[in-house]
């Protein structure tokens, strides 16, 4: 598990921005539970719970500039 500083990477952000909203919009009218909160608990609560304290343990570098 990592602490701290994530390391960042200008070639995921991109791919972050840049899905778009048709392709998240036929993702819903295929499953209507896509996107819903929670639902990561639901189809994989491993990764869940990996994603929830890897969240709470590291920070952005884009973090500090918004404080």
């Amino acid at each position: 598990m990592k602490f701290g500083l994530r390391k960042p990477s200008i070639k995921r952000s991109i791919k972050a921005r840049t899905t778009g909203r048709l392709k998240r919009s036929a993702k819903s009218a295929v499953n209507p539970m896509y996107g819903k909160k929670g639902m990561g608990w639901v189809n994989d609560p491993k990764k869940a719970a990996y994603n929830k304290v890897y969240r709470k343990t590291t920070f952005s570098f884009w973090d500090l500039f918004k404080k």
